[in-house]
């Protein structure tokens, strides 16, 4: 049985930093989620797009952003249960809970921090007859590595930022990239919108509105699809090599929703935003998972709400003890490795 003195669910950008914060309170932290790496929607929906809005990054990829959390929390040494979905939780006698994944690898803590960003997420799939025998071998639902298109006929399907974004990203390097939308109107930004255009007058976009995909042919792999106008009831055969629908992702809770928290619209309530605490003591959610008055989805948020979460957690531990915070400017880094990041001291010369 794996022992840490926070559980912390979900590997996304609020978990990670979660661990920092913790490792400043010398708590140890052990982090469980269903995906195969660290970095949860930024390393596996969208690694290679920008985030505009990270204090002190002008802009930073998703990926990279994991990347730094992953190289700010090295000292902490966290664990990690990859690859497993977090299954059930019980209550011990002495407060504490044992966390038991699909595979049957069990965790015990004090604390429990469900950090699971919108749950886990499955794709929202165009209902064509034949969609799953391309699957890997031509369709795709989300865009990981953009340099598999390189030179590639790609059709992308969606009017939302995603598609908007990609169809502009892989006009620069596939061969060529059809978008197709069932309306003339899009979803997304205005600019990105006006960019696809552009795009589209420069012979680097070909756009299709309003249409839909209605079918896919090849033998082993997709080799062509078939886009219907929706005005006319045209039929146009396009041979392409990638079929790309990006219609959103369902989030889900997954079997966190059996554990007696209390749910709102999807996520996980909050008693207060002191600390994060969920209807049950101890357990706590933060970022994208909860909800309270006046939640902001955004990663920094997350950021501040993982902080608190620490300090009360240390409380709950340490009830005989009373922290008082020093800045990493004064005390520096010292992790659990023996490592110690400290201002330099300054240097004092007597005058003779």
């Amino acid at each position: 049985m794996i022992k840490t003195d926070i559980l912390i669910i979900g590997a996304g950008p609020t978990g990670l930093f979660a661990v920092f914060e913790a490792g400043l309170l010398q708590l140890k932290c052990h982090l469980i989620d269903a995906l195969p790496q660290p970095g949860g929607q930024c390393a596996e929906i969208y690694p290679k797009k920008p985030i505009y809005d990270i204090p002190g990054f002008p802009e930073v990829l998703a990926g990279e952003l994991v990347d730094n959390l992953m190289e700010q929390i090295k000292p902490f040494q966290p664990g990690f249960t990859l690859g497993e979905r977090a299954e059930t939780i019980e209550k011990q006698e002495d407060g504490s809970f044992v966390v038991t994944t699909n595979k049957g690898t069990q965790h015990h803590a004090p604390i429990v921090a469900i950090a699971g960003g919108l749950g886990s997420f499955e794709p929202r799939k165009p209902m064509l007859e034949n969609l799953s025998k391309y699957e890997e071998h031509g369709v795709a639902y989300m865009i990981k590595e953009p340099e598999v298109y390189r030179n590639k006929k790609v059709l992308i399907a969606g009017g939302g930022d995603s598609a908007l974004d990609w169809s502009i990203f892989l006009a620069a390097i596939a061969s060529e990239v059809t978008l197709v939308h069932r309306r003339n109107e899009f979803r997304g930004a205005l600019d990105s919108v006006e960019k696809v255009q552009q795009l589209k007058n420069q012979g680097k976009i070909n756009l299709i509105t309003p249409a839909e995909v209605i079918d896919l042919h090849g033998k082993d792999k997709l080799e062509k699809v078939i886009v219907r106008k929706t005005d006319n009831s045209e039929e146009i055969d396009l041979e392409v090599d990638n079929f790309i629908p990006l219609f959103g992702l369902s989030p889900k809770l997954g079997p966190i929703a059996d554990w007696g928290l209390e749910i709102e619209k999807n996520a996980i309530k909050v008693d207060n935003t002191l600390d994060y605490q969920t209807n049950i003591p101890g357990i706590y959610a933060i970022g994208d998972v909860n909800t309270y008055p006046g939640k902001l989805k955004l990663i920094l948020c997350g950021f501040h709400e993982a902080t608190l979460m620490c300090q009360s957690a240390y409380q709950r531990i340490h009830p005989d003890k009373k922290y008082v915070m020093k800045y990493t400017t004064v005390g520096g880094v010292t992790g659990f490795d023996g490592s110690k990041k400290e201002a330099p001291k300054a240097v004092v010369k007597s005058i003779e």
